[in-house]
């Protein structure tokens, strides 16, 4: 909750502030020039990160879109291709940055509400042809940001994977939210970033740090994924200062996710209350409720996010639904007064 202002933000889980403990951290932290490996701040992230996620090395970068960038134009080269599915954030939310830096052609397939691309689609998709880009990467996302924060099993990840092995294709991760999959799953990240090549995730989502993803992979990737880096014009400087809030993120914040996921699913149900609303409780895995008002209302989905802020609460628009996001410093009382502004205003 925003309490300066009073607005209760369920735009995003991007919106939270650095807790005490990151800003003593910042105001502390030693540094030295990233770019020149001088930062010992920066390496100590880089180095918990990649033992985080059972990989051998990481690199620290601005953004989480950023980190797909650097990921994915290190694995593949120009008319070379990479499948994903058509409702992942590299496909809907990065301006085709991949194709027009990295020369690389998106095919994409369709997502399952549930965030997975059916195997079959997959295996038909790989292209080795004289007349095709040839098939370099699969780019899966998990947890799954427009299909309600859905989280990808184990054991369709293996599948994905066992066919990635046999037809010679990489495996990449947009892990942006990858511990509240862990979280909600039960397992540890490493478990989850096993069968990928590269994987990354963000700090600033979910987990308070103000900015800052990483890019996890084998020594080898990570040192070529440097140069990317640097073209991307990536290269930090005293950068310790933003990867010091980011090690409290990891040290401190990554348990708490739990009660996010079970603030969502409290929210999806006392939406589910209310007869105009359109949700199913059971799809909230984890902190990501999308949702949707019946159209006979009249109510269309700008017009209704733009209402709801003047009462108070904020919500961001997911396609041609609504979104709302759970996150540190959002309790059951700022949910309760969300909904009870939304049966007041669909009752108008």
């Amino acid at each position: 909750m925003r309490e300066a202002d009073g607005l209760i933000d369920l735009r995003s889980d991007t919106v939270t502030k650095p807790t005490p403990a990151m800003r003593q951290a910042m105001a502390e932290a030693e540094v030295g020039d990233d770019v020149l490996g001088d930062d010992p701040t920066v390496r100590r992230l880089e180095e918990l990160s990649a033992e985080r996620v059972g990989k051998e090395d990481a690199l620290f970068v601005p953004s989480g879109i950023m980190a797909n960038l650097v990921s994915l134009m290190t694995l593949t080269g120009r008319n070379e291709e990479v499948i994903l599915g058509d409702q992942s954030h590299l496909y809907t939310s990065e301006v085709g940055g991949l194709g027009i830096f990295g020369g690389v052609f998106l095919h994409v397939l369709p997502n399952l509400p549930e965030g997975t691309i059916p195997l079959d689609s997959l295996r038909s998709a790989i292209r080795r042809g004289v007349y095709t880009p040839k098939t370099r990467v699969i780019s899966l996302e998990n947890t799954h940001n427009r299909c309600s924060g859905a989280v990808l099993p184990l054991e369709y990840i293996q599948q994905v994977a066992q066919l990635a092995q046999e037809r010679g294709v990489l495996l990449h991760l947009d892990g942006a939210r990858l511990f509240n999959a862990s979280i909600a799953l039960g397992v540890s990240p490493a478990q989850i970033a096993e069968p990928f090549e590269v994987v990354n995730f963000c700090f600033s989502k979910g987990l308070c740090a103000p900015i800052g993803s990483i890019v996890c992979g084998s020594r080898t990737f990570i040192a070529e994924a440097r140069r990317t880096r640097r073209m991307l014009g990536g290269g930090m400087r005293q950068a310790g200062v933003l990867a010091s809030a980011c090690i409290v993120a990891l040290q401190e914040m990554v348990e708490r996710l739990a009660e996010d996921h079970e603030n969502a699913r409290y929210l999806a149900e006392r939406l589910a209350e209310i007869p105009q609303v359109r949700i199913d409780p059971q799809r909230v895995q984890t902190n990501i409720v999308i949702f949707e008002v019946d159209p006979s209302t009249g109510w269309s989905t700008p017009a209704l996010i733009e209402v709801l802020k003047k009462q108070g609460v904020l919500l961001s628009q997911s396609g041609a639904r609504l979104r709302a996001v759970t996150h540190y410093g959002i309790e059951r009382p700022h949910l309760d007064r969300a909904v009870q502004v939304m049966v007041e205003i669909l009752r108008s």
